[in-house]
């Protein structure tokens, strides 16, 4: 039911534009990645970080994956990382998403849906930016087409801090 949940706050997400600027300490967690590694967020200071949550099941998130792919190629030489937090009970829907539309990215599982509850994530996708210093910055939820030009904004305006 919750999954169902989120489904549909996404699609009514992906159907106008929801963004807003964020404050505060980024909330830590650890999670595995699909290899069994461990990533913490608090490791990752000192980068920009985009926590992209995502499932399977969501048309929006399939659809945004390969242009996170390519946003990630473009700046993690510059101190980005992208984490894509897929939040499929089984990982092995996970796994077989990724395995048609592969990403370069680390991509954790929070099957039980801690992480997204932590961020008190409401839809899917969800974007949360990190600055350098551990703080959210920014939160975008849904995605449209063309959406993804202000996430590069978003990444460019952070990385310059």
């Amino acid at each position: 039911m919750k999954y169902l949940l989120f489904c549909l706050t996404g699609l009514l997400m992906s159907l106008s534009l929801h963004a807003k600027e964020l404050s505060g300490p980024a909330p830590d967690f650890t999670l595995t990645d699909l290899e069994g590694k461990k990533v913490r967020l608090a490791d990752l200071k000192g980068q920009v970080v985009m926590i992209n949550f995502w499932a399977s099941w969501c048309g929006p998130c399939r659809q945004e994956m390969p242009l996170l792919n390519d946003i990630y190629a473009n700046y993690k030489k510059a101190g980005f990382v992208l984490l894509g937090v897929n939040v499929d009970e089984s990982v092995a829907d996970a796994k077989g998403f990724l395995a048609k539309t592969p990403v370069n990215f680390p991509v954790l599982h929070d099957g039980n849906g801690k992480v997204a509850d932590l961020y008190k994530n409401q839809a899917m996708p969800s974007s949360f930016f990190v600055d350098r210093k551990g703080n959210l910055a920014y939160l975008h939820q849904g995605y449209r087409p063309g959406e993804e030009n202000e996430y590069k904004k978003v990444i460019k305006k952070l990385l310059a801090q």
